[in-house]
C-alpha cells in the first residue's frame, strides 16, 4: 500500500496522534485549514476526493476510516451544492416502490435504520407523514374507496417489511390506517371533502448541511485534510494515468498548485461533466451522463398550515412532501430539467405557483405567497442515457474508471451516500492493492456516541451546566454530545449566550462555533447552511447579517472591510434570489439570480 502507517503529531500525519482527542482532531478551524493546505502541497495522498457534498464527505471518511491518506477539496463551502437543498429525508423512496426498484428501497431503508440508530441519531429522527386516500364519500363509490385502501396499505406494508417489521435497527415506527376523522385530528387542514382517510407512516428526517460538515469533520477526525474554497481545475498526468489535480485556493492570490495523488475520486454530482471535460484532450469518454433536475422548495410558518404529521401527495409530475420543520413547514418539491448555472440554480415564480396550487388542492386555507418565509431550489444529479423526464430517471448510482486513477461516482440518493462512498473506495482500494472493507457502517458519527444516555439526561445536564432545558435540547438536536462544547463556549463568553439578531432560535455561540470549528469562511456559510436563517425567516437573513459578520469577525480576524464587503454580499444575493422567484420562467430566473457574484474568489487577496 505504499508508506506505512504511522501516527504523527499535530494535522500532519496519516492517522491523529493519540495524545489528541478525536474532537480536537475534528476541528476545522482556520489553523486547520492553513495546516491542510501545506499538506496539499508537500505530501502524496493515497486518495484525494473532489467535492464536499454527503458523497465527497462520505467516500473522504470511507477511505480514512480503512487507514489511507486522504484528502478532499471543495471549491465552495460544505455541502454548497444539492447537498443542503433536499427535502430534508433520510427515506427509502416510497414512490420507487411502484417503480418495482425493490433493491434500492431496500437498501435506501437499510441506510435508513443505521443512520438513525447508530451512525447519527442526534441529526436524524422519525417524522411521521399521512398518505391521504382520496375519493368520493357516496356509497357507490365504496368500491373503490376499499381498492385505494388496500393498494396503498400494501405499499407501505411492503415499505416496512422492506426495513425490518421488528427490532431495533429500523429505527422508525410502523405504519397505522386511519379513518377520515382519524385523518383529521391528525392534520385538521386536510379538507374533508378530498379524503377518505389516510395512512401514517414514518422516515426519517435530517439537517442535510449539518449531517455533511459532520461527516467531514468526522473524516478529519481520523487524519483526512479538508480543505474548502480550494477549486479543482485541471487533471494532473502522467502519459494515460491521473497522478493528481491542479487546485487553486480561492482565499488567497497564491495561486495554483499540484496535489499529488495516486488515486482521484470525483464526486461532484451535477458538475461531473466538468470533471470529464478536463480529460478532453486525450479523447477520454466519462463513461456516464448526468443530468441535473431542478426541485424547489417553499417553507412557511407552522401557523400557516394545521397539523402535527406530514403529507405526501401525488401530483402530474412529482411527488410532493409537506414537512414539519421545527417552526416550519417545508413544502416540494419540484422535478423538472435544468441546463442553465447549476452553482446556483433558480426558483422561479412558476415553480412557486406549482407548489402551492399543488398543496392547496388539499388544504382548507389556501397558503399564498404572502406566507412564503423562505425559498430553495436545488438540482438532483440523475443518470441519464436517454430523452425521459426527470422524474422518470433512475436514481441509482454509477462508479467508472475513465482514466486511470481517476473514479468519477454519481448519481444515487443522499440516503444512500454511504453506500455510494464505499462502492468508489472499494474501486481506490482495489486499485491500492489494500484489502480493508468498508468500516463506516459500524463507525458513529461526531456527536453521536453517547448521545442516547446524553439525551436521557438532558434535564439534569442542563441544571449542572446552568443552561435552559430548551437550550440544551435545541443544541442536542443539532450537535449531539458536542453540544457541551458550545456551552463551554458560552461560560467563557457570557455574550454568546444571546439569540442572533432576527432569528431567536440559534445562539451567537452557534455562529461562533461553525467559524471556529466548522470551517465556516463566509457569512453565507453560517446563514444558509450551519444555521437555516436564510431560509427560516421572512427576512432570509438580512437581518442578521451584521450580528453574524460581527461574531465571524472576532473569530476569523475580520477587520471592517471585510465585515462590510461579506455583508454585502449576503444582502446581494438575498436580493437576487428575491427578484429570480418573481420571474415567469427559469432563463429569466437565471439571469436574475446571478446579478450577485458569489463571494468566493470575490476578495482582493484572491483575486
Amino acid at each position: 500500500m505504499g508508506e506505512t502507517l504511522r501516527p504523527t503529531g499535530g494535522y500532519g500525519g496519516r492517522v491523529r496522534d493519540p495524545a489528541v482527542s478525536r474532537y480536537a482532531a475534528s476541528e476545522l478551524s482556520p489553523e486547520r485549514r492553513a495546516a491542510d493546505l501545506r499538506r496539499l502541497r508537500a505530501e502524496r495522498f493515497d486518495v484525494l476526493v473532489i467535492g464536499g457534498g454527503v458523497t465527497g464527505a462520505g467516500a473522504a471518511l470511507d477511505a480514512a476510516s480503512r487507514g489511507l491518506k486522504v484528502a478532499l477539496v471543495e471549491a465552495r463551502d460544505l455541502a454548497s451544492g444539492t447537498s443542503s437543498r433536499s427535502s430534508k429525508l433520510i427515506h427509502g423512496g416510497l414512490r420507487y416502490l411502484e417503480q418495482f426498484e425493490l433493491h434500492l428501497v431496500h437498501e435506501a431503508l437499510t441506510e435508513r435504520g443505521l443512520l438513525a440508530t447508530r451512525l447519527a441519531p442526534h441529526l436524524v429522527r422519525p417524522v411521521p407523514i399521512l398518505v391521504p386516500l382520496p375519493g368520493g364519500h357516496s356509497p357507490r363509490e365504496f368500491p373503490a374507496r376499499a381498492w385505494r385502501r388496500a393498494y396503498y396499505g400494501a405499499g407501505v406494508a411492503a415499505y416496512d417489511a422492506f426495513a425490518g417489521l421488528f427490532g431495533g435497527g429500523r429505527g422508525m415506527p410502523l405504519h397505522r390506517h386511519l379513518s377520515r376523522d382519524g385523518a383529521r385530528h391528525l392534520f385538521p387542514s386536510l379538507r374533508p371533502d378530498v379524503v377518505t382517510g389516510a395512512i401514517r407512516y414514518f422516515d426519517g428526517q435530517v439537517d442535510d448541511a449539518r449531517l455533511v460538515v459532520t461527516l467531514a469533520r468526522t473524516a478529519a477526525s481520523l487524519g483526512a485534510a479538508v480543505v474548502t474554497s480550494a477549486r479543482a481545475v485541471g487533471m494532473v498526468r502522467q502519459a494515460r494515468e491521473v497522478t493528481g489535480v491542479r487546485v487553486r485556493d480561492l482565499e488567497s492570490a497564491t495561486g495554483e498548485f499540484e496535489v499529488r495523488a495516486r488515486t482521484v475520486i470525483a464526486a461532484t454530482g451535477v458538475w461531473s461533466d466538468d470533471v470529464s471535460a478536463m480529460l478532453g484532450d486525450v479523447g477520454v469518454r466519462p463513461g456516464l451522463r448526468v443530468r441535473a433536475s431542478k426541485g424547489v422548495h417553499v417553507v412557511v410558518p407552522r401557523s400557516a398550515i394545521t397539523g402535527d404529521a406530514g403529507l405526501i401527495l401525488r401530483t402530474p409530475t412529482s411527488v410532493l412532501f409537506v414537512l414539519p420543520w421545527g417552526g416550519h413547514w417545508i413544502i416540494g418539491t419540484t422535478d423538472t430539467d435544468w441546463q442553465l448555472d447549476r452553482d446556483h440554480p433558480a426558483a422561479s415564480a412558476r415553480d412557486i405557483e406549482y407548489l402551492l396550487d399543488n398543496v392547496n388542492a388539499v388544504l382548507d386555507r389556501p397558503v399564498s405567497t404572502s406566507d412564503i418565509e423562505g425559498v430553495y431550489a436545488g438540482l438532483r444529479p440523475l443518470l441519464s442515457g436517454e430523452d425521459e423526464p426527470t422524474s422518470k430517471l433512475s436514481r441509482e448510482h454509477a462508479v467508472v474508471e475513465p482514466m486511470l486513477g481517476l473514479m468519477l461516482v454519481a448519481g444515487g440518493k443522499y440516503t444512500t451516500y454511504r453506500v455510494m462512498a464505499a462502492d468508489v473506495v472499494d474501486r481506490a482500494a482495489r486499485r491500492l492493492g489494500v484489502r480493508v472493507p468498508s468500516r463506516t457502517a459500524d463507525l458513529p458519527l461526531l456527536g453521536a456516541d453517547g448521545y442516547a444516555a446524553m439525551w436521557r439526561d438532558r434535564l439534569d445536564l442542563a441544571r449542572r451546566h446552568g443552561v435552559r432545558a430548551g437550550v440544551l435540547e435545541h443544541l442536542l438536536e443539532r450537535y449531539g454530545t458536542l453540544a457541551p462544547q458550545l456551552i463551554a463556549m458560552i461560560h467563557a463568553d457570557p455574550g454568546l449566550a444571546a439569540p442572533v439578531a432576527g432569528a431567536p432560535e440559534y445562539l451567537a455561540a452557534e455562529v461562533a462555533y461553525a467559524a471556529r470549528v466548522e470551517g465556516a469562511l463566509h457569512l453565507d456559510d453560517v446563514l444558509t447552511r450551519r444555521t437555516r436563517i436564510s431560509f427560516e425567516t421572512p427576512h432570509r437573513g438580512s437581518e442578521s447579517a451584521h450580528h453574524a459578520a460581527e461574531i465571524m469577525g472576532s473569530v476569523l480576524g475580520w477587520d471592517a472591510d471585510v465585515r462590510a464587503r461579506e455583508v454585502e454580499h449576503y444582502l446581494a444575493r438575498v436580493e437576487a434570489e428575491r427578484q429570480s422567484q418573481k420571474m415567469p420562467d427559469d432563463a429569466t430566473a437565471d439571469a436574475a439570480r446571478l446579478g450577485a457574484p458569489d463571494v468566493r474568489g470575490a476578495s482582493p487577496l484572491a483575486s
